[in-house]
């Protein structure tokens, strides 16, 4: 990876939130699921995608806490688009 400067990472905005709704998403590509993460009442709740398949069901995947860059441009995923601008990790 490249690394980026000091002012790029000014420019990152990074939010913790809680997934309020988790559910397969078979129409991706790669095993993922779609998430909803409640960011609070200035954002509300934002859409992510997220391959987690692995590592939790869709039910234990509700209220985590996650943090997420929540400035990105949208992204669609087959037929879900992420955000606009949520990214979970």
């Amino acid at each position: 990876m490249d690394p980026i400067s000091f002012q790029d990472f000014l420019k990152v905005e990074i939010r913790s939130g809680t997934i309020a709704r988790a559910e397969r998403f078979p129409e991706a590509r790669k095993p993922a699921y779609k998430l909803w993460v409640g960011l609070g009442p200035e954002l509300k709740v934002k859409t992510a995608s997220a391959q987690l398949t692995s590592h939790y069901s869709p039910e234990q995947l509700v209220r985590k806490q996650v943090v997420g860059v929540v400035n990105f441009s949208p992204k669609q995923v087959a037929n879900f688009v992420s955000g606009p601008g949520t990214r979970v990790t």
